[in-house]
C-alpha cells in the first residue's frame, strides 16, 4: 500500500509570476489539481471551454468568475462551483493581495 499525505497550503512560492497549475493525482477519468493565482485573470475575450466536468473549491484569497451564458459569481474562502463540460467561463479577477488557492478535480466523462 502507497499512502502519501502533503498539505495544500505549503510549498507556496514567493513570486508568482503567472498562475501556477500543479497536478496532484490524475488516472484514466479524474485529475486534481492545485491553482495558485495572485492577481492572475483569463486573457481579454478569451474562455474555457473544457471538454470535461470540473468541480472547483477556493479555498483561499478571492476571485470572480464570468461565464458566457450566466451571471458572474464571486467566490471566498470554502465556495464552490460544478462546471459542466463545455460550460464556457473565465477568471475576471483574483486577489492581489493574497495567493487564492483552488482545488480542480476534473472528471472524465
Amino acid at each position: 500500500m502507497n499512502i502519501s499525505s502533503a498539505s495544500l497550503f505549503a510549498d507556496i512560492p514567493r513570486q508568482l509570476p503567472e498562475e501556477l497549475c500543479q497536478t496532484l493525482f490524475e488516472n484514466p477519468t479524474v485529475r486534481i489539481e492545485r491553482i495558485l493565482s495572485k492577481g492572475h485573470y483569463s486573457a481579454e475575450n478569451t474562455w474555457y471551454d473544457q471538454e470535461q466536468t470540473e468541480w472547483v473549491i477556493l479555498l483561499q484569497g478571492q476571485a470572480r468568475l464570468s461565464f458566457m451564458d450566466g451571471d458572474p459569481v464571486e467566490l471566498n474562502p470554502g465556495d464552490y462551483l460544478l462546471l459542466p463540460a463545455h460550460c464556457k467561463h473565465r477568471v475576471d479577477w483574483t486577489s492581489a493581495d493574497q495567493v487564492s488557492i483552488w482545488l480542480a478535480i476534473h472528471i472524465r466523462d
